[in-house]
């Protein structure tokens, strides 16, 4: 009762009182603004509002219009009729006004006394306004500002003296802002729970109950434009009647005049309001379910991304979320349809009586027969959303991992995957625009049926046929053929928002982490840093029968140093990630005090500068930052490249974080003595804990990893090498890098470029593209042109009816005979148009993928290292769905709607030809207004989809940094975050529409006042100048003026902002390729290369034209079948010769040549598919083992069987289910080790003579690397074996060592030699890692 009661007390006076809803008071009286005088005024309002519904529903059934001796009386009925409506208006008017009145009285005694409110805000110039304000206008707008927009103007005046900027554009107030729009539905969401805690609540009725006051008053507007539109055949009645000489008083045709104007522009105020509000509605649901879905992935828990992967995630966002935001538009269509169209029945009864039944039963078999086809929709959109699932999982996977595609020279398998799962969603796709084409043809289709069906009800009923009430009944179907001929896509729109709804809810209710759990609020400082499990069993599945470790029980003092190290797979990041809290704890119990630092096995870099990466939400101190990238330099390399020497360790780790509790997983030994306690895990427990000592002495298995490191140590030992001194120099080199960097450089260097849009007037360029494909024109040509026959079709048959309906020599049979076979002709047009619309969509959707998708395969890696992973899923996501749906139908609709326009335009000035003069000043303005509105609005939907990207990127982002988020406990910033960032977006696309509706308001009163005086000439003219009947039909055709106009403006709005998508999806169809050509007669010899033998001649190198070269002139030869060692510290340019041989960076002097070939003379896929290569970060598909293996399928089950037995994986895969085991996302149900020995498997099948290692050992245990480095040794013997250090025993029985500095050769021969060598770089990273050896053997 309270919610009720505040819609009428609102914030008046009453509040101040102690609070109460409602105060019976006297003094409340006195008070004009008190909720007792509001009630009192409403009231009486609605009072008056009944006694004109009565006056109106009591003269409307009084007598019939048209009989023929009571012409006279019918005038002045309907005269009068429409004047009562207009008054009914105006008494809602009246209702609405002390409304809102209510909303700034309590403001009114603060503005110096005064007893009002400005009516327009705008108390500055427009001018300078924009300049000061930091919110949108919007928020102190008054009641005529925002019904007329008038708020929008500076920011209008803006885009036309200049091209709009980001900071140009104002915030959202702060109800429309994400945060707040989030906020409103989870405190509605538990206050729900608080009320049935047992019933699960609905999400549906939650968004409803945040925003039912707007719905509301958006569905007051709605209501209010119904009740014009429908006045306006009781007008036209009045008018002919008027034409024909019956009129009451002298000057009742300029009455009328005024009257059609008055309710055009009412009309126009409410329509303008409805839209408005119900856009706004949309955009605040969209923005909440953008942040339910963000907050929700960052709280997902593993068995859930199993099932919601991070493709599935972005279409969500893209997509569905998108579709959810665009029903509350839709949402009153519902039910003014139906109101609309029970107004026309009551109207249709009084001009021709009992045949109204005829066009009821047509309306009821329209709707009856869609059921079917909603149906049908219903399924073919779902299967449509889940094949493009898939595809965008697929596409989602490949572009992660295009580097690796790349080196395997698997893209274009990859490529034609995502193409096969294209042609099934294109099945679907072809569905859906058939049947949208179904139910148009359906819905434009039943206007004719209506009127054959009632003329003929007519002539069976003997009913009589006059100008006044067949152009009364041509009137009313032209009204409700709009709304009618909109179900179709009402229809649409609520089955798109019910899939995507019912998507989105599932992942809402998904299960989620619950670190609660396992992080315990810490009141005792002794506490903190310390860990506690007893008797614990944690499973990846949430599964008590399926632990991943089990039997955990583990102490960790505050200050402790606990390394954990093992075989591979044997559990050790399942039980870091434990700890973390992100393994549910399925037995047991587990506390831990304190908060986390985490450093992850695969670095997670974000979009931003290297000073956000490296601060991550801490706040900056520029003394503490050259320490902390020193440091955090030293640490990365320590986790990443394992190869700096143990004092680092010591200094960084075991100093540095003195007082903290460290645990180190890890795969290097050295490390391990340096630690209190080691944890040896073995299958998922830990087999035993204690010192480096203990467990030599009583461990088998960790003498068995001691001694594996040991083999892979290599015999050379140089026991003359001062530790200390290259460790200071090391370190002290390090620093000064970093010092003598500029500090600037490091604060603004982002990794990441800024998205690029399209600025200023592109003009008619992105249309001509989309047509343009599958030579699309064709289709859209005919399509339009089917419009134009089937709108000839209609003037031809409303002029036949004009003409002949008051002939006495045309009997009633031969009139309705030839006005049926017009009709039936035209349908044949409706058919054409809408299955060459569909045939345009599907073509045009088809063409432009296809590019898109060969242009994102082929581009250079340059491309992907400068560009954020969402940039590029929104636009196969978001971008392709608006191609794939709404494009192509919306351009038809917007040719039909502009070409409908100009024919009433036409058909008006044949009989009030004076109209043309006014036409010509009005046309002028119409240009004048609508390049006003493009300079701006084309500006505001470019950043709309630039903006929506950058939210794309950094739910991508998250998705894969969720754990270190997590771990940091930064959830809350990132949420912060992506609050702005929505905001930002919402913004955009906020004033875009609302300039939309500025526009259409604008153009409807200019072409009210052309009807008005239109209507006015008419009336004027002398009697029997026209019939009775072409004065009917032109006057008809003159009230779907405003009509036509909005329907031009608002689908050329739509379409203007979705060929956006085809300017974003046009730009990423020119990156730069990599791809070249295959030259027939080119191609390399099948047994290429068969020596191995690779010569670089005078390499030089940069990323970029004008930028800085980052090889510098190498000239060296690898001679065939040797073993060749690439070192060099971090930076110095090995990771970019590896990417010169694969030609991932083109050489830009010098060149590379393989057994006598040029490789630059060889395409790309030649290239790559003759060399062999185990990258750093090993990467596996989504798919089944033997899928990973060899995607191409090119080898039999036999021959991956024994490569798997070489990697020694027979037992684990066997264990897994064989070869069609699963694979899931990014390989998480398989361990880093096993990923990179399924990376040596593809290798040791491709047999190829020249084998690169490029830092392959990085990540993986000793065991697991000995595994790899004798299989190489066995397996590859005889071939050129390339490899990257990172660590140096895996190039000591190298026969030749490359040494690289800066980009330049600094020594190359053989290891034992350059160790000898005086100033050697390899015999100094050889002693650096020797002392690092020596001092863990000490141990």
């Amino acid at each position: 009762m309270e919610d009720f009661w505040n819609i009428f007390c609102d914030d008046s006076a009453c509040s101040s009182f102690g609070g109460k809803p409602l105060c019976f008071d006297f003094e409340f009286l006195k008070d004009p603004s008190s909720c007792i005088n509001h009630l009192l005024i409403i009231f009486l309002d609605m009072l008056l509002l009944l006694v004109f519904a009565f006056v109106i529903i009591h003269k409307c059934f009084l007598r019939p219009i048209h009989q023929g001796q009571n012409r006279v009386e019918s005038k002045e009925l309907s005269l009068k009729i429409a004047l009562d409506v207009l008054s009914f208006l105006g008494a809602f008017l009246l209702l609405f006004s002390t409304y809102k009145a209510s909303k700034y009285e309590d403001n009114d005694s603060e503005i110096n006394g005064s007893l009002y409110a400005p009516l327009d805000s705008q108390v500055n110039d427009d001018d300078d306004l924009i300049d000061h304000i930091s919110v949108t206008p919007f928020e102190k707008a008054g009641f005529f500002s925002r019904m007329s927009f008038w708020w929008l103007n500076p920011l209008m005046k803006r885009g036309q003296e200049k091209t709009l900027e980001d900071e140009d554009i104002p915030k959202l107030r702060e109800p429309d802002r994400a945060k707040a729009c989030y906020s409103l539905f989870i405190d509605q969401l538990n206050m729900r729970k608080e009320k049935s805690p047992s019933s699960p609540s609905s999400v549906l009725w939650i968004l409803i109950l945040c925003h039912r006051r707007e719905i509301l008053v958006s569905g007051f507007f709605a209501f209010l434009k119904v009740l014009t539109l429908s006045s306006c055949p009781l007008l036209l009645n009045a008018f002919i009647l008027v034409a024909e000489g019956n009129t009451s008083f002298k000057y009742e045709g300029y009455l009328l005049a005024i009257s059609l104007l008055f309710t055009k522009i009412l009309e126009s105020l409410s329509q303008r309001q409805w839209y408005f509000r119900s856009r706004l509605i949309g955009m605040k649901v969209r923005s909440l379910i953008i942040a339910a879905i963000y907050k929700k992935q960052l709280r997902l828990s593993d068995s859930t991304k199993l099932v919601h992967s991070s493709g599935e995630i972005m279409n969500y966002v893209n997509v569905d979320a998108y579709r959810i935001g665009e029903f509350p538009f839709w949402f009153h269509q519902t039910w003014t349809t139906v109101l609309q169209l029970c107004i026309a029945t009551v109207i249709l009864f009084r001009a021709i009586g009992l045949a109204t039944v005829a066009s009821l039963v047509v309306i009821v078999l329209t709707v009856v027969l869609n059921t079917p086809l909603a149906r049908l929709q219903h399924k073919f959109l779902s299967k449509l959303l889940l094949a493009q699932d898939e595809r965008l999982k697929a596409c989602s996977e490949a572009l992660v991992n295009i580097k690796v595609l790349k080196l395997y020279a698997w893209e274009i398998h990859f490529k034609n995957s995502i193409k096969n799962l294209r042609i099934v969603e294109l099945k679907w796709l072809s569905s859906v625009l058939l049947q949208n084409a179904c139910s148009v043809i359906l819905f434009w289709f039943s206007p004719i049926l209506v009127s054959t069906a009632t003329f003929t009800a007519c002539y069976i009923m003997k009913v009589p046929l006059h100008a006044n009430n067949v152009f009364t009944f041509v009137a009313t179907l032209c009204l409700v053929q709009d709304p009618i001929s909109t179900i179709a896509d009402v229809i649409g729109v609520i089955i798109q928002a019910k899939v995507s709804f019912s998507r989105v809810v599932k992942l809402l209710e998904a299960p989620e982490l619950c670190t609660t759990n396992v992080r315990k609020t810490c009141y005792d400082e002794k506490l903190k840093g310390s860990i506690f499990i007893n008797s614990s069993d944690f499973s990846w599945e949430d599964d008590l029968l399926k632990p991943t470790i089990a039997n955990i029980n583990l102490n960790v003092s505050v200050g402790q140093k606990i390394a954990i190290c093992g075989e591979v797979g044997s559990g050790k990041s399942t039980l870091l990630a434990a700890i973390l809290g992100e393994v549910p704890n399925t037995k047991g119990k587990i506390e831990v005090y304190g908060k986390f630092a985490y450093v992850s096995q695969t670095a997670w870099i974000q979009k931003g500068t290297i000073q956000e990466n490296i601060l991550f939400g801490s706040p900056l101190d520029a003394q503490r930052m050259l320490m902390y990238i020193s440091w955090m330099i030293h640490l990365v390399l320590l986790m990443r490249t394992l190869q700096k020497n143990c004092f680092i360790l010591q200094e960084y780790i075991l100093e540095g974080l003195a007082k903290k509790t460290v645990l180190l997983v890890t795969h290097q030994v050295d490390y391990l003595p340096a630690f209190d306690s080691i944890l040896l895990m073995l299958d998922g427990k830990i087999q035993q804990g204690g010192t480096y000592n203990d467990l030599l002495t009583f461990s088998q298995e960790f003498k068995d990893i001691v001694n594996s490191y040991k083999k892979t140590g290599g015999t050379y030992q140089l026991a003359d090498v001062t530790s200390t001194r290259i460790h200071s120099k090391s370190n002290k080199e390090m620093k000064q890098y970093f010092i003598e960097k500029n500090f600037n450089d490091i604060n603004g260097d982002e990794f990441i470029k800024e998205e690029e849009r399209e600025k200023g007037n592109t003009g008619l360029k992105p249309y001509l593209h989309y047509l343009n494909q599958k030579k699309g024109y064709i289709y859209f040509f005919i399509s339009s042109l089917s419009h134009f026959m089937f709108m000839i079709c209609q003037i031809l048959q409303n002029s036949w009816m004009a003409a002949s309906v008051d002939n006495p020599q045309v009997s009633t049979l031969k009139l309705i005979t030839i006005y049926l076979l017009i009709g039936i002709t035209s349908t044949i047009f409706v058919i054409m148009r809408s299955l060459f619309a569909a045939a345009l969509g599907f073509q045009s959707s088809k063409n432009l993928f296809r590019h898109l998708t060969n242009s994102l395969f082929s581009a250079s890696m340059s491309f992907y290292d400068t560009t954020p992973l969402g940039r590029i899923l929104s636009r196969v996501s978001l971008d392709m769905s608006i191609v794939d749906l709404d494009i192509a139908f919306n351009f038809t609709y917007y040719v039909a709607s502009t070409m409908n326009h100009y024919a009433n335009i036409i058909v008006l000035s044949s009989v009030a030809w004076q109209v043309l003069l006014l036409c010509i000043p009005m046309v002028y303005v119409t240009i004048h207004l609508q390049r006003h509105y493009y300079a701006c609005a084309k500006e505001l939907m470019r950043m709309n989809g630039t903006t929506k990207s950058s939210v794309a990127n950094h739910v991508a982002e998250t998705f894969v940094g969720a754990m270190t988020i997590r771990a940091f406990e930064e959830e809350d910033r990132f949420v912060e975050k992506n609050f702005d960032l929505i905001d930002v977006n919402t913004s955009a696309f906020f004033h875009s529409f609302a300039s939309n509706e500025w526009l259409i308001q604008r153009l409807e009163v200019i072409y009210a006042v052309v009807l008005a005086s239109a209507a006015l000439c008419i009336t004027l003219l002398p009697l029997g100048t026209f019939t009775s009947g072409f004065i009917g039909m032109v006057l008809s055709y003159g009230l779907l003026l405003n009509t036509s106009v909005v329907y031009s403006t608002q689908y050329q709005c739509i379409l203007a902002n979705y060929i956006v998508s085809v300017e974003r999806i046009n730009q990423y169809t020119h990156i730069q390729s990599d791809m070249q050509e295959v030259i027939e007669g080119n191609h390399p010899p099948l047994n290429w290369p068969n020596a191995g033998n690779v010569e670089i001649k005078n390499l030089k190198i940069q990323y970029r034209p004008n930028g800085p070269f980052v090889l510098h002139g190498i000239t060296c030869k690898f001679e065939g079948g040797h073993k060749i060692g690439i070192v060099g510290r971090t930076g110095s340019g090995k990771s970019t010769l590896i990417g010169a041989l694969f030609r991932l960076v083109e050489p830009t002097r010098g060149n590379i040549i393989v057994d006598g070939i040029d490789i630059s003379s060889i395409c790309l896929h030649d290239l790559r598919s003759s060399f062999g290569i185990i990258p750093q970060d090993p990467t596996l598909f989504i798919g089944t083992v033997r899928y990973n293996l060899d995607p191409l399928s090119q080898h039999s089950d036999q021959e991956i069987w024994e490569v798997i037995r070489k990697c020694q994986l027979q037992e684990v895969v066997e264990d897994k289910g064989g070869l069609d085991s699963s694979v899931v996302e990014n390989g998480r149900n398989w361990s880093i080790g096993q990923r990179q020995l399924f990376s040596l498997g593809r290798a040791l099948l491709r047999k190829s003579r020249i084998l690169v290692l490029d830092e392959a050992t990085a990540s993986i245990d000793n065991a697991t690397d000995l595994i790899l480095q004798n299989t190489i040794r066995t397996e590859f013997v005889g071939c050129t074996v390339i490899t990257v250090a990172h660590k140096i025993p895996t190039v000591m029985d190298c026969d030749m060592i490359l040494s690289i500095s800066d980009g330049t050769l600094v020594e190359y021969d053989e290891p034992l030699k350059l160790m000898k060598r005086e100033q050697s770089l390899f015999g100094n990273l050889v002693r650096e890692y020797w002392s690092h050896f020596q001092f863990a053997e000490s141990h």
